[in-house]
């Protein structure tokens, strides 16, 4: 999960202008009663209670499937056991799709709505990291332990409470266990599951991602290239004069730094990688950057894109032109990453159904910007939000990743909620 700054209120209850958003705020009454209501059900008391008993053994779970390696592209241990806990836990049409992703379903009273719940498989570490997790009273430490192995036992949580509880819904919900949803696997699984594996099947979405109470409803879209420039190479006395790969690229990179663009929506850009060349006295014949560029705006983004595009092939001419005649430079943009932008309207009834039923558990009701596995429905124009699992920590990506379990089952009480509230 690619976090979003702290503060940044894309939708809420609460506004200066309150003419302009008394609907707003009269749906988001409706709402709450509605959540309110729900809680109070017999059925979900008895689910709520069933998770807080339960909590220990998932934090247990917790530990022990974030000590099972899901390095990027390689998810397929990881899977395996969710495969085998999905099946255990009494999930219908339990499968694997050709990316890897692990679903299964809990029917309802009917096949629509049908609500997908999901967390990701997959972390950001590489095959040779040590995913072992330390405990300290209520403090666990290791990678990966919160993003997303947390959202992963929240979703176990959520379906046995279900179950103990004897839970119906009219709709079906649907549980998935995706890959790629970190860095360069580039929701791969997500896409899968939209594209092919439950295409046109699903009404509504959540994902599970990270810690909190949080909620994100904009999708923070990217573009992500690696362009490699190549030329003939030579010695830099004998064949000085020959047009220059990394002085094309660096022509390409001053272009990038002055590109002008919107502070809102927020669009950003960066060269975060590069690298070539042989010897300080040789003319390199090759070298390469990666860049990453962003908005949540999808306009914004193609403009963007289309800019870079643009300084890339502009820079190649210039490098050509000033050094003609001994051989030229090209260059060649590969995509390597494409998340769509998208958002859910702050006035859809996912969205206010997630504000009302946070509030019960006194979480923040501020909606977010991030870039997480709900940018594909988004960008379908599928409802859609990322909710947090619960507890706390921080250091997410990094080897000191910690996790507080302190009241960590209100996250899958708050889970359960929000899916029997959507699954209607």
């Amino acid at each position: 999960m690619t976090r979003n700054p702290p503060g940044i209120i894309a939708a809420s209850c609460y506004a200066s202008n309150m003419r302009f958003f008394l609907p707003l705020i009269l749906a988001c009454a409706l709402q709450a009663q509605d959540a309110a209501r729900l809680a109070q059900e017999p059925a979900i008391k008895a689910a709520f209670a069933a998770i807080e008993k339960n909590e220990p053994h998932f934090i247990e779970e917790q530990i022990r499937i974030c000590e099972i390696p899901a390095p990027p592209f390689h998810e397929e241990a990881r899977g395996k056991e969710l495969e085998r806990l999905f099946k255990e836990a009494g999930l219908h049409d339990v499968r694997i799709d050709k990316a890897g992703n692990v679903i299964g379903v809990r029917p309802g009273a009917s096949a629509h709505p049908n609500l997908l719940l999901q967390a990701h498989l997959d972390t950001v570490f590489p095959p040779e990291t040590n995913v072992n997790v330390t405990r300290q009273g209520t403090i666990l430490k290791g990678p990966g332990i919160g993003d997303d192995c947390r959202g992963l036992v929240t979703v176990l949580g959520v379906i046995r409470a279900l179950d103990e509880a004897h839970v119906q819904t009219p709709g079906t919900i649907t549980f998935a266990a995706d890959t790629g949803e970190e860095g360069l696997g580039d929701l791969r699984g997500t896409k899968e599951l939209f594209n092919n594996t439950l295409k046109g099947q699903v009404d509504k979405f959540i994902s599970i991602d990270g810690l909190g109470l949080g909620i994100t409803s904009v999708g923070v879209g990217s573009y992500r290239y690696r362009v490699e420039f190549k030329g003939p190479g030579g010695h830099s006395y004998g064949a000085f004069g020959m047009a220059n790969p990394i002085q094309a690229m660096g022509r390409a990179i001053a272009k990038i730094d002055n590109f002008e663009v919107p502070k809102n929506p927020k669009t950003t850009f960066n060269v975060g990688r590069v690298g070539g060349g042989t010897s300080v006295n040789a003319i390199p014949f090759e070298c390469w950057m990666e860049v990453d560029m962003r908005s949540a705006d999808k306009n914004s983004l193609e403009a963007l894109n289309g800019k870079f595009k643009a300084a890339v092939q502009e820079a190649v001419e210039e490098e050509n032109k000033r050094w003609p005649g001994h051989g030229i430079v090209t260059a060649s943009p590969e995509l390597v990453g494409l998340r769509p932008a998208g958002v859910t309207p702050p006035d859809s009834a996912i969205v206010l159904t997630a504000i009302a039923v946070t509030k019960i558990f006194n979480g923040d009701v501020r909606t977010r910007e991030g870039s997480t596995d709900a940018n594909v429905p988004m960008n379908l124009g599928i409802p859609a939000i990322t909710i947090g699992g619960g507890g706390y920590g921080s250091g997410a990506h990094s080897l000191a990743e910690q996790f507080d379990t302190r009241d960590s089952y209100q996250g899958t009480q708050r889970a359960l909620l929000l899916a029997v509230a959507l699954a209607r």
